[in-house]
């Protein structure tokens, strides 16, 4: 399986915010949609870093109530690993894992087309078995 399958199933669209946006206003995007991570983006079609929830929790706990005002660009994670729509599943599922990367923004020609979360890779490893096991108890059945 592909990442363009997920991506069929679950849809391209990408919560973003710019690198001057406040942590407040990140917190509000990241509740607004249930998710755990915005890619960082001027544009909504480059990427200049990644927040998620955990980056905004550890530096709470170093600075405080304040740190909600500042700048997204402050926290943000800058080295950000990618992945195509063309990329194996099964690959990214051990990136993922080795690196304990819970969302990758998936790029294609330098242009931010996705994302992907840890659960949709293990979605698609449950469908994908659930599959498999189904085909299996025919064979063994003997199901045409």
């Amino acid at each position: 399986m592909r990442i363009r399958d997920i991506l069929r199933r679950k849809g391209g669209t990408v919560a973003t915010v710019r690198p001057e946006a406040t942590i407040r206003e990140l917190l509000s995007v990241l509740s607004e949609h249930n998710i755990g991570a915005v890619v960082v983006s001027a544009d909504g079609e480059t990427i200049a870093g990644i927040a998620s929830e955990r980056d905004v929790v550890r530096r709470l706990h170093d600075h405080g109530a304040e740190l909600l005002g500042r700048s997204v660009a402050e926290i943000m994670t800058l080295e950000v690993r990618t992945c195509e729509p063309g990329d194996d599943v099964d690959g990214l599922r051990r990136v993922m894992t080795e690196h304990r990367i819970r969302h990758l923004p998936v790029v294609e020609e330098a242009r931010l087309v996705g994302i992907v979360s840890i659960g949709d890779i293990v979605k698609s490893a449950i469908e994908e078995l659930e599959g498999e096991r189904e085909y299996l108890v025919g064979y063994i059945q003997g199901a045409p």
